[in-house]
């Protein structure tokens, strides 16, 4: 596996206007397109385990970072960060590449931007992995189970103003750093990693524009899907998922025949952040679909 400078060294950094907001992304490998989505609190550097080895497979990566996170921008308002803007800013990215359809892969809340914009956009999704993120409609469903209602706790508490930027971020991101670190095994994430994290998030603006995403859930009308859409994602859909998520239950994973007729469920006896906990199970199963 390589270093963190070989990884940097692998991929170059580019930026755009992509959906109205100046996107930034890394992009490495030449083939067909594959777009990585990040989730919370993390940003392009998530997919570290991922990005040479999916350049090694034949691909074209691209890594972004979404809108208010790292070194993309950081627009004003909540409804700048409901669900559906992300994922047209994911869509809008795919054909920026001009590339045709995409193989697409998110991990949390770049899971559900990944979800919709295969439901609401399918013509720029060939293929759909998801990590640890569950259907926007199965999650809603599964928040009648009282067990995963307990579990999303955390949500209304990250969307209480200004008290989570202080958890998260006081003492540099010391909050941050233990909630990556208790989701997941033992040594998944180096120092160095941490230290790069905390540097994103300290970035003036950034805790508050990640936190945006949950807060934005309390705007009216909630639909988790668009009004005018289904749901249903047609293309075919690996989800790998670690039974070990404190945050989400096993039982979000396959979201159903009825919203994902053609979908695959990998289990791994890993946490929240499955692809950092268990890369190299991860990159075989994920470059292995993504190669069919």
């Amino acid at each position: 596996m390589l270093d963190d400078a070989d990884v940097e060294g692998l991929v170059e950094h580019r930026e755009g206007v992509v959906n109205g907001v100046r996107l930034h992304w890394v992009e490495a490998g030449d083939g067909p397109l594959v777009v990585l989505v990040h989730g919370f609190p993390e940003f392009w550097w998530s997919w570290r385990h991922q990005i040479p080895a999916l350049v090694a497979a034949g691909f074209r990566v691209v890594a972004v970072d979404l809108r208010g996170y790292n070194r993309s921008g950081r627009p004003a308002g909540l409804r700048a960060y409901r669900s559906t803007v992300v994922a047209a800013d994911v869509a809008a990215l795919v054909r920026a590449c001009g590339a045709g359809p995409a193989r697409l892969v998110g991990h949390d809340w770049g899971g559900i931007a990944a979800w919709l914009v295969a439901a609401s956009d399918p013509r720029v999704v060939d293929r759909l992995v998801v990590v640890n993120a569950p259907h926007p409609l199965a999650y809603r469903r599964g928040l009648r189970r009282p067990t995963q209602a307990l579990r999303s706790a955390y949500v209304a508490l990250f969307q209480l103003p200004a008290a989570p930027e202080l958890a998260l971020g006081a003492r540099r991101c010391a909050g941050l750093r233990r909630l990556l670190t208790t989701a997941a095994a033992p040594g998944t994430f180096t120092d160095d990693d941490l230290e790069r994290y905390a540097e994103a998030f300290s970035q003036p603006g950034a805790l508050t524009a990640a936190l945006a995403y949950y807060r934005a859930l309390r705007l009216p009308p909630y639909r988790p899907v668009p009004a005018e859409r289904s749901g249903v994602v047609r293309a075919p859909v690996l989800v790998v998922w670690g039974r070990r998520d404190p945050a989400l239950s096993p039982a979000l994973a396959d979201p159903g025949d009825d919203l994902a007729p053609d979908c695959r469920v990998e289990m791994i006896d890993a946490g929240h952040f499955v692809h950092a906990e268990a890369p190299a199970r991860v990159n075989a199963l994920v470059t292995g679909f993504l190669a069919q």
